[in-house]
């Protein structure tokens, strides 16, 4: 008796030395999730769009890598972090999604940042803003595309200080994406020579700004900050025109502004505005030529910078898969992307960083005036190409363990 339980418990051993001698099965297909807002307040800058870029990008990659099919899965996290958290759990967890991309949304981004390092998976955050994401909550399965609240504040405040606009007030949205805004800008123009004079905040969601730009008019500094964005900063730009800010001698500058809201508004109330951006539609002909496409298949609608981003992430994704032979180890995978450089024909050249921090060209734009555009998109002209070392965070101050070798 005793010799056959231990024949069977040898046997039983020598089965699961066996099977796991054998190689995992091989999935038919790598899996991308697009996980977006679909249809709220950032549908207009990532949303759809974002899903159309990540599908040019497969198409131009030629549909399959490490010799499967590449599919493109969507989803709307309706603004939500328990949303979008439990969406990519499934979709790791049930569905085979390999890399989930877009995630407007620091709070979503955040949350969905940590499911993937739990998972395994990858995380590539093409449109939240959150510069924690390359700080203290930085992952090895995760790259941030999207220009963060550090290069938004302080490419033009320091860009503005040295052209002369050295006194500031800010309007500032009253929760903590606009007090984040609010505090690096102001800390970058400091360090600029430059004197902060003031600063009102105001709720979120407001239409009436007349009470808060007769205090910025009051204050009479040269550059008016508007840190908000989406709704408020279209309002708020809006009411700066009808008020004649700019006419005034104050120079307005929107701390976190995307093409869309300056098509939206029109170049009446906006021209002469300074914006940020890491990309835009008609610099060269290669980003003339994916804004075609994009537009064939969006009406007409040219892209934003967070969906280029989109085209730019699922397209280093793929080449890593390509040259690991597959995707499901979501660490290895960021590891080799880290390790190449990167390179698409709407960014060209660039790296990522031990952070994740996707390192490329950062922009300080003017907007036109009526008469010096062309059509509808024709918004933005470059007043200039800010080197790395200014337009990013220095990779030792963002307090990423990574960045440590840890």
């Amino acid at each position: 008796m005793i010799h056959r339980i231990l024949l069977a418990a040898l046997l039983a051993g020598l089965a699961v030395l066996a099977a796991a001698a054998q190689p995992a099965p091989r999935r038919e297909a790598i899996r991308i999730g697009i996980l977006s807002d679909l249809s709220g307040s950032f549908a207009d800058v990532a949303g759809p769009g974002s899903v159309v870029a990540a599908q040019l990008a497969v198409e131009d990659f030629g549909g399959r890598a490490a010799g499967l099919p590449v599919r493109i899965l969507s989803g709307d996290h309706q603004n939500r972090a328990d949303t979008g958290s439990a969406l990519a759990r499934r979709w790791f967890d049930t569905e085979g999604v390999d890399a989930v991309v877009d995630l407007p949304n620091s709070a979503i981004a955040l949350a969905v940042g940590e499911v993937a390092r739990s998972a395994n998976r990858v995380a590539l955050v093409t449109a939240a803003v959150a510069s924690r994401l390359t700080g203290d909550a930085c992952s090895p399965n995760l790259i941030h595309y999207a220009l963060d609240t550090w290069s938004m504040s302080n490419v033009p405040s320091r860009a503005l200080v040295q052209a002369g606009g050295e006194t500031w007030f800010y309007v500032t949205a009253d929760y903590a994406f606009g007090h984040d805004l609010e505090k690096q800008s102001m800390d970058a123009v400091t360090r600029a020579g430059g004197k902060v004079l003031g600063a009102v905040r105001h709720p979120l969601g407001t239409t009436d700004f007349s009470a808060v730009l007769l205090q910025a008019q009051a204050s009479r500094a040269k550059v008016v900050a508007l840190a908000n964005s989406q709704a408020d900063f279209i309002n708020g730009m809006k009411q700066t025109a009808e008020f004649g800010v700019a006419r005034r001698g104050q120079r307005v500058v929107g701390l976190a502004v995307y093409v869309s809201d300056i098509v939206s508004l029109g170049l009446e109330a906006t021209q002469g505005a300074s914006v940020v951006g890491n990309w835009y539609w008609d610099l060269n002909d290669g980003t003339r030529g994916f804004a075609r496409r994009f537009g064939e298949r969006m009406g007409g609608r040219m892209p934003t910078d967070l969906q280029a981003n989109v085209y730019a992430a699922v397209t280093h994704f793929l080449r890593a898969a390509d040259a690991l032979g597959g995707a499901a180890d979501g660490r290895a995978v960021v590891a080799r992307m880290k390790a190449m450089p990167t390179q698409d024909a709407i960014f060209g050249g660039g790296m990522i960083r031990a952070d994740g921090r996707r390192i490329s060209p950062v922009y300080l734009f003017t907007v036109k005036a009526p008469a010096d555009s062309s059509g509808r998109y024709d918004v933005y002209r470059v007043e200039r190409e800010v080197p790395a070392e200014e337009a990013y965070r220095p990779l030792e101050q963002g307090g990423c363990p990574l960045s440590r070798g840890g």
